[in-house]
């Protein structure tokens, strides 16, 4: 074993890609997106590195061209379960033995693969399985991912790196173990990303993995497994499980050895996660590490002098961009009386430009929701909205689910602050605004921190620094990530290390070395160099 301390390079975030016309990536993504759509593959499991084929089979669908299969993905049954959770365990005992540089080195190359030869492929797959522009699955699949391979790979080694003081008797030296069992990664549909991220990070920490991706994105999560195998990542490790959810749970749960569970996905599953794992809380051999990402009733809060140009263009990205399917997407905003006729001729202007359809087509802002449940779900706020007599559509509401999943960006307007859109998560490109009057203005934050149960993320607007101040204080618990002058989308790892408190999660910030702490079980250890000798004390001489 060397005896060379090694140091990660403190790694830059990946650029971003244009794909403007006449741009080499932009050819080289079309030729990617022709290409898988001309094949059907078939999707295995991946346990203990050899692909399990149960027979118990879905399919994976364009969501804006629904009749058109990309793949069939093959359901893990109880069996399947069990030989994941033995390989995982199998597989924890040489993995946590390989120093962490060989470790980070697989990773690392892993990054490279999909910077380079893997960019166009995992882009693609995101695109047409996900339904992603090719720019939001630029800054998904290629870059976010790249920058979680990489900005973890430097956070570990800094970790390993904070050492407690020592003396000229004792060295303490601080050992940052795995944690004793196997982890479950459930990932969720909207980024590529976050699905990769959310296995990779124990696994990098030295744990084993049961990664259980979303029915809807497991094209472009099977993919990005075939590349960390091809990047080195050793059998066992990671070990890919499609399947039903409750059964893959009820039997995960109820493992001894269940040591952490890493989730992105909705407040009332974790919950129930969190509720089951507090029942069998005395038969496992550790308390569980729980870390989950949840929901978000995300605002835009703006003061009356609000730049208004500035909070369209918030507005608009922040709510509309890939369909509203952020767990950060503006779903309510605040807007001053005085302001509002200003911003509200702006603001249904520049919707009215929004085009959607095919992401083939690149004119195209927005494409198709992901599939025939949540298609339903967000057409069932739209329709309770025209039936209310407390708000008023005056922008969208329109639907369409004959050739894929579409919903018009629809615009809201209430007058009641607790209205149902305003506080219901609906994850769909539907924003609703209240007005309010400017004199209500610390009245109307209170409002805003107080009327959801989420606490995710948020944008103010102004241009007066002690408005920004009484917004950031007023909020503080309101959002995780706060953006001041900005849409509340987009954290960038290593820059918004993101996550957010309340009802929306357990903050655990991924995108930053907090994230990895949650994966290690620290050992302390004192080596005394000259021991007592004497179990007495000086302060016991004498009477």
């Amino acid at each position: 074993m060397s005896n060379a301390q090694f140091k990660v390079r403190k790694p830059e975030n990946e650029p971003v890609l244009s794909y403007a016309i006449g741009s080499k990536e932009r050819v080289k993504l079309k030729e990617k997106l022709s290409e898988l759509k001309e094949k059907e593959i078939e999707i295995p499991l991946i346990i203990g590195g050899k692909e399990i084929r149960t027979g118990n089979t879905k399919t994976c669908v364009i969501p804006h061209d629904k009749d058109h299969v990309l793949a069939t993905y093959h359901m893990a049954g109880e069996k399947e379960v069990e030989m994941a959770i033995k390989a995982a365990l199998d597989a924890k005992k040489e993995w946590e033995k390989i120093s962490w540089q060989h470790r980070a080195a697989i990773f690392l190359k892993a990054a490279e693969l999909l910077a380079g030869p893997w960019r166009y492929t995992l882009n693609a797959a995101t695109m047409l399985g996900q339904s992603k522009t090719a720019y939001q699955a630029e800054i998904d699949s290629a870059c976010e991912l790249i920058d979680f391979l990489r900005f973890n790979a430097y956070f570990m080694s800094e970790i390993y790196e904070d050492q407690p003081i020592s003396t000229n008797n004792s060295w303490n030296r601080l050992e940052y173990r795995p944690l004793e069992g196997f982890v479950l990664a459930v990932t969720p549909f909207n980024f590529t990303a976050i699905g990769g991220n959310l296995a990779v990070a124990p696994a990098l920490m030295g744990n084993t993995v049961i990664w259980k991706p979303a029915g809807t994105a497991i094209y472009s999560n099977y993919l990005f497994m075939k590349l960390l195998q091809e990047a080195g990542l050793p059998d066992g490790v990671i070990n890919f499980l499609p399947g039903g959810g409750s059964l893959i749970g009820n039997i995960v749960f109820n493992n001894e050895w269940l040591a952490g569970v890493h989730f992105t996905g909705s407040t009332e599953v974790f919950s129930e996660m969190w509720s089951t794992i507090g029942k069998n809380i005395k038969s496992y051999k550790s308390y569980p590490k729980i870390v989950g990402e949840t929901g978000g009733k995300d605002f835009i809060f703006a003061h009356n002098l609000a730049n208004i140009n500035e909070l369209v263009v918030a507005l608009i990205r922040g709510a509309f961009e890939y369909q509203g399917q952020k767990c950060s997407a503006v779903s309510r905003s605040y807007i001053p009386v005085s302001i509002w006729s200003a911003l509200k001729c702006k603001l249904i202007s520049e919707a009215s430009t929004i085009t959607i359809g095919d992401v083939e087509d690149f004119t195209n802002f927005m494409s198709a929701v992901i599939d025939k449940k949540s298609f339903d779900r967000i057409k069932a706020y739209i329709e309770y909205v025209k039936e209310s007599d407390e708000a008023e559509i005056i922008w969208g509401g329109a639907y369409d689910d004959s050739k894929g999943y579409f919903i018009e960006p629809t615009i809201i307007v209430t007058r009641n602050p607790y209205f149902k859109t305003m506080t219901e998560e609906i994850f769909g490109p539907v924003l609703t605004i209240y007005i309010y009057e400017d004199d209500d203005f610390e009245e109307t934050l209170k409002i805003c921190n107080e009327s959801t149960h989420y606490g995710l993320t948020g944008g103010i607007f102004s241009q007066d620094r002690m408005a920004i101040m009484k917004m950031e204080s007023e909020l503080k618990y309101a959002a995780g990530n706060l953006y001041i002058n900005d849409k509340p989308t987009g954290a960038v790892v290593g820059q918004q290390p993101f996550g957010g408190g309340r009802a929306s999660g357990t903050n655990d910030k991924a995108g930053s070395k907090l994230n990895l702490l949650r994966w290690t079980n620290p050992r302390v250890i004192k080596e005394t160099f000259n021991p007592a000798k004497n179990y007495r004390y000086p302060f016991m001489e004498g009477k």
